[in-house]
């Protein structure tokens, strides 16, 4: 993409300074001199590249939309000034500036109104070069900063369940590298994560990564600069933030949540069901204990206060629903389910770090805390 930025940039100049010459060596409108026709066209050159990187921002539909409407505006200007014509006498000035006046109105108008209507437009229905337009359009994902460090979008592409082209904003790498440069430990190494989980994600040959120098100079939060850029190419959203997606709802934007994919993949449990568990501590509540499924999930069992750190199998009774996730209870009976040797338990469950592990049976930390392991939503 560096390539491109730069070859568009240098074909940018080299028109503004071809303009330049050419208007030097005319030295149209009566000017004074080459020096001043110049400048005229150094200034008109200027103004085509603003107009050029302004329409770039812009969807086909909304380029059709106004030209259409600019198209319709000019034709009903020259309709009401052939009646004019008549009413007013010929080779007045009045009828000139009446004539350009409503050229110059109805033309803007159309222009505008041709535009804000254009997402409207059909252009599937053409066929032809338009008839996938829909459908490349709805295959860009923008990638959100919270995404990117999270890190599992790498492991969803490089599975095959993601199609299409991941959209990276300027913007979103700017951000990401202001985390990356931050004073703080923490924040600096969580950028430095999305900048490698980008690298690999660009090294995948599923996807195409296309990185977008479109940018929204008069929106200042990112969040808001997502949502403009998802409007402007008709695209989805990849964020594991909350409060994006739903801002985004709110605005007509369709947002892919890694958070709520993980969710839907979690295994189905039923009551009256048995599975192993491995207690990793004591309960809140009398004679229970606590385990932790491979994806977080938490499971309480009760009667299983003597068998921490121990590898049982349990009867599920319940299973709850709630906003910070999903929990599971449990209940083991010695007569019914197995209880299995520490070596097996061992090989079993998930490695725990040193500091998470309860000191002795009796002990009674907090969930929250003693685990280090949250339910997750």
């Amino acid at each position: 993409m560096g390539w491109l930025v730069n070859s568009l940039f240098f074909a940018r100049v080299l028109f503004i300074l071809l303009l330049a010459t050419a208007a030097w060596y005319l030295q149209p409108f009566d000017l004074p001199g080459p020096y001043a026709a110049a400048a005229i066209g150094f200034v008109f050159g200027l103004a085509i590249v603003f107009f050029e990187i302004e329409v770039r921002k812009t969807t086909l539909k909304r380029l059709f939309g106004a030209a259409f409407g600019s198209l319709l505006g000019i034709l009903g200007a020259y309709l009401i000034s052939l009646i004019l014509a008549h009413a007013i006498p010929a080779n007045s000035a009045t009828l000139s500036f009446v004539e350009i006046l409503l050229l110059m109105w109805m033309g803007y108008v159309g222009l505008v109104v041709g535009a804000s209507k254009g997402e409207m437009l059909n252009l599937g229905a053409l066929g032809g070069l338009f008839g996938g337009e829909q459908t490349s359009s709805q295959s860009f994902k923008i990638l959100d900063t919270s995404v990117i460090i999270d890190g599992r979008i790498a492991d969803i592409v490089e599975t095959g369940f993601m199609d299409g082209t991941l959209v990276i904003p300027q913007f979103v790498l700017r951000e990401l590298q202001l985390v990356a440069d931050s004073a703080d430990s923490l924040k600096r190494n969580r950028g430095r994560r999305g900048l490698d989980i980008l690298q690999k994600i660009q090294k995948m040959t599923q996807l195409h990564v296309q990185i977008l120098e479109d940018d929204f100079p008069n929106v200042h939060e990112v969040d808001m600069k997502l949502i403009e850029l998802a409007k402007v190419y008709n695209c989805k959203i990849v964020t594991n933030d909350f409060n994006l997606n739903k801002v985004a709802q709110l605005h007509g934007v369709e947002v892919l949540n890694i958070n709520e994919l993980a969710n839907a993949l979690k295994p189905i449990v039923l009551p009256g069901e048995t599975m192993r568990v491995f207690i990793l501590k004591e309960g809140k509540e009398y004679n229970q204990g606590v385990a932790y499924l491979d994806d977080g999930t938490m499971v309480v069992v009760d009667n299983a206060k003597k068998m921490i750190s121990r590898t049982i199998d349990i009867s599920v009774t319940s299973v709850l629903q709630t906003t910070a996730g999903k929990m599971i209870f449990g209940r083991f009976d010695e007569r019914v389910h197995a209880v299995h040797d520490k070596s097996q338990a061992h090989s079993d469950r998930p490695a725990v770090p040193r500091e998470q592990q309860p000191s002795s049976a009796g002990a009674h930390p907090t969930e929250a805390r003693g685990s280090g392991v949250t339910a997750t939503g």
